[in-house]
């Protein structure tokens, strides 16, 4: 069976982007699960789970035809969320290597946003293998050049309730480069989180810059080789996190916020992440459902 599933994920390739509207949907989701909490029975507290589950479902397809037209029979492989690789794209020349794995997950009880994020694992691997051969012909047409590319996946959280995944690319042209793509879901409603989800406004943008702004330069004081990007005299460059920046959730459900090499500070200290205390967020999330 699993197979089968391979195999139509490889002639799925157009992306289908998860629309911006579910970020309601999850505040909604919280708030509901942390208003019921200490009041429902355990048998309650499942039926909120379903309840949710199909709400969430239904909001999808009406929000979005595209989510709707994703939704494809998938055998389903069992009620365990695996993550495997799908597809494996390589070159192998003297002066050029490429070695992309594909990640894809089987097990979502939502096919739709299973599906969803399968085809866009695959189409950014095309896309990114696609590139790079160009890039490579271009090299080879003067006569000269060195090249590499990987990328690849990491399961940061696999908990009853979280499933996060890191996708990495690596380029490699004299120095290399790495960025970091992550994605979390939660399995039991079926949610994929997005950051401003997570909180009330957008109050947790300075919230959060803050706090990293004052953990550089405490790094900096305590420890010579921390080499953080500075402006004139000894304050760190670093300003501000997007509103979307790039973020997973721990297994003990800890924010962690994560910056790709050289974004905020010197290469060699590779990718950079920040675990964020709850207790500074506890006034602006949404519930205390994924951060706790």
């Amino acid at each position: 069976m699993r197979m089968k599933q391979i195999n139509k994920l490889k002639k799925q390739y157009n992306d289908i982007e998860i629309p911006s509207e579910l970020d309601e949907v999850v505040k909604q989701t919280i708030q509901r699960a942390t208003i019921t909490k200490k009041r429902r029975s355990p048998v309650k507290r499942w039926s909120l789970g379903v309840a949710v589950a199909v709400a969430m479902f239904v909001g999808s397809i009406n929000v979005s035809p595209a989510f709707a037209n994703s939704l494809v029979n998938i055998p389903v492989l069992g009620s365990i969320v695996e993550v495997f690789t799908v597809q494996t794209l390589t070159m192998d020349k003297e002066t050029y290597q490429a070695n992309l794995k594909t990640p894809a997950i089987s097990g979502l009880d939502s096919e739709g946003l299973q599906t969803a994020l399968n085809e866009k694992y695959i189409e950014e691997n095309k896309e990114l293998f696609k590139q790079f051969k160009a890039d490579v012909a271009d090299m080879e047409k003067v006569g000269a050049g060195h090249m590499g590319i990987d990328s690849g996946y990491e399961v940061k959280t696999d908990t009853e309730q979280l499933l996060s995944i890191a996708r990495f690319e690596v380029n490699m042209v004299g120095s290399s480069s790495t960025t970091m793509q992550y994605d979390t879901i939660d399995k039991q409603n079926n949610i994929l989180i997005t950051l401003p989800s997570l909180f009330k406004d957008d109050s947790y943008v300075e919230i959060i810059s803050a706090y990293i702004k004052d953990d550089i330069k405490q790094q900096m004081k305590d420890d010579k080789n921390a080499a953080y990007l500075t402006s004139e005299g000894a304050d760190p460059e670093f300003h501000s996190i997007q509103a979307n920046q790039n973020f997973y959730i721990t297994a003990d459900h800890k924010l962690v916020i994560s910056f790709d090499k050289y974004e905020i500070a010197a290469g060699y200290m590779g990718v950079v992440t920040f675990e964020i205390p709850s207790d500074i967020l506890s006034d602006v999330l949404v519930g205390d459902t994924y951060i706790q």
